[in-house]
């Protein structure tokens, strides 16, 4: 009594993905990852993974999402490992003097006026998106904590910081 409706769909070809998937996970990881360099590593680190662990895919879900859960591990361990890093920068006091850093009178003037511009911004913006940027900052910019601090729902704080980050570069750039 076999019948063919019952049987699994056959997994999918891994190695040959449609280059309408390939576009889809490539602006998935681009638009988290901006340097092209890194990002065409973890599309490259995807692809394998995917590869490697294929005989998991049981097509609960489309390969497409599949892959991108995958993208988005890489791409979480890549920036865990990105500032887990010191930055090692030595002062310089003859390239500062070289410089002479003060006669920089407009650079300071831009500055100061694109940090004014920021605080203002910040202080206009709805005081839950506030609240939800000030937490993440002291939360060490883990959504996870930061819901957890504010006692909201992840997608919550995901949405207030995406809306908060388009307002301050509208509000910045002019």
């Amino acid at each position: 009594m076999d019948h063919l409706d019952d049987a699994p769909p056959p997994a999918p070809d891994i190695l040959d993905l449609s280059a309408d998937l390939q576009k889809k996970l490539k602006a998935f990881i681009h638009k988290r990852v901006l340097n092209p360099e890194d990002a065409e590593d973890i599309f490259q680190l995807t692809c394998l993974e995917a590869w490697r662990s294929q005989t998991r895919f049981n097509g609960q879900a489309s390969l497409s999402t599949w892959m991108c859960g995958i993208a988005q591990n890489l791409i979480r361990n890549h920036f865990r490992r990105l500032y887990a890093r010191p930055v090692h920068c030595e002062f310089d006091e003859m390239l500062c003097h070289e410089q002479d850093c003060s006669r920089d009178l407009y650079g300071q003037f831009e500055t100061h006026r694109r940090l004014e511009r920021t605080l203002v911004a910040l202080n206009r913006l709805p005081s839950e998106m506030r609240d939800t940027l000030y937490a993440s900052v002291h939360s060490g910019g883990s959504y996870r904590d930061t819901a957890s601090a504010l006692e909201i729902p992840i997608g919550t704080v995901r949405s207030r910081i995406s809306r908060a980050r388009e307002q301050l570069k509208l509000a910045t750039h002019c």
